[in-house]
């Protein structure tokens, strides 16, 4: 809860210092034509996004690409999925990208590092990075015809690198305290609070922000509702829910742990498609655990497999997760309304791309 939060702030003061906009501008800029701009802004919104909250970072790219669109008079709807689906995708590699890899990271014990590399074997981020190129290509598919030469009017100004500098020095700092708080049972959660604090302070005093204002602005709906699903998880585990439902996956899929994995992934894949995926995740957690018990092998496995599925499979429908919901509302707001097969046309191939190589990266780095 203490990164979750912590970034909440830190992600709020990085998106007002208008570094990430200028960045953005000045990509779109600098690239030959319209679809390469298109490419390089969902690029940039992966960088973003593996570092700040999903739906931060789509509002910090959505101005760019609507006024992208303006200028050279195109339907900003596909280009405003991909930065959507773009930025759930990296929201996954690392520790403080997303709701689900902190839940990942204080389950299994994970610091900022184990997401990079885990009992010396590529980890979690490789996975996901090989899921990005795979999708990658795809967007490429869809924004190919778009040949204009693209170029903005300036008009973003940095206000300040403070909050640029505070973030690298969090991440260096989040990497470091694994050598320190090796059991992730504290550590990672108050440098976040930590630095959150510090640059709400800074913000009052450097730009006359409100911290009563700031506090209230921030998105408590999701932090109440992510403690209340620990406590909810938490109440099915001392009851015996996870082991009874354990042991039905355990039997359905007998010794043949391959196909365990794979339905661990794509069920995954399907439930996130339609349901929150931070509850879905906190449910699963345990249940995937003792399934690797059972099976007397290492639970990365299925507990990677079951990250990449839930995280990812968000992206095939628009309320798959909070990031899209926000993106059609900023399309409804320009006049466009985003139906459901408009979507899923873009955020199903990019899906199933992402997510096949990202699974089977996983499966043969970590197979028994």
């Amino acid at each position: 809860m203490g990164i979750f939060v912590g970034t909440l702030v830190i992600a709020d003061i990085f998106m007002e210092s208008r570094v990430p906009a200028y960045l953005a501008e000045l990509i779109v800029d600098k690239a030959s034509n319209t679809a390469w701009a298109i490419l390089l802004l969902c690029a940039l919104t992966s960088f973003i996004s593996a570092f700040v909250e999903n739906v931060a970072t789509v509002l910090i790219v959505a101005p760019i690409a609507l006024s992208l669109a303006k200028k050279l008079k195109i339907n900003p709807m596909k280009m405003m999925i991909a930065i959507a689906v773009s930025s759930n995708l990296q929201g996954t590699a690392t520790l403080i990208g997303d709701p689900p890899s902190m839940l990942l990271g204080g389950f299994a014990k994970m610091n900022f590092m184990d997401f990079f590399f885990y009992h010396g074997k590529p980890s979690i981020f490789f996975a996901v990075e090989i899921g990005a190129l795979a999708s990658f290509v795809v967007l490429y598919f869809i924004f190919r015809t778009h040949r204009q030469k693209t170029e903005l009017v300036n008009i973003e100004k940095i206000k300040s690198w403070i909050p640029t500098i505070a973030l690298v020095l969090l991440i260096v700092l989040l990497a470091g305290s694994s050598f320190f708080d090796t059991g992730f049972s504290y550590m990672a959660g108050v440098l976040c609070m930590v630095f959150g604090a510090c640059l709400i302070i800074w913000n009052r005093f450097a730009n006359s922000g409100s911290v009563v204002k700031g506090i209230k602005s921030l998105d408590w709906d999701t932090t109440f509702f992510l403690m209340g699903v620990f406590i909810l998880v938490g109440g099915i585990t001392l009851t015996g829910w996870i082991e009874i439902i354990s042991n039905f996956l355990s039997n359905l899929v007998g010794e043949n742990i391959f196909l365990g994995y794979t339905l661990i992934v794509f069920i995954s894949v399907f439930v996130s498609a339609f349901v929150d995926n931070v509850p879905f995740l906190a449910a699963m957690l345990p249940v995937v655990l003792s399934m690797s018990q059972r099976l007397d092998m290492n639970p990365s496995l299925f507990l990677f497999g079951l990250l990449i599925g839930a995280s990812l499979g968000g992206n095939i429908t628009p309320i798959g997760a909070s990031a899209n919901i926000v993106t059609c509302g900023l399309l409804k707001k320009e006049g466009c309304d985003v139906k459901f097969g408009q979507f899923a046309k873009i955020g199903l191939p990019f899906t199933l791309a992402a997510v096949t190589a990202a699974y089977l990266f996983v499966w043969f780095v970590w197979k028994p």
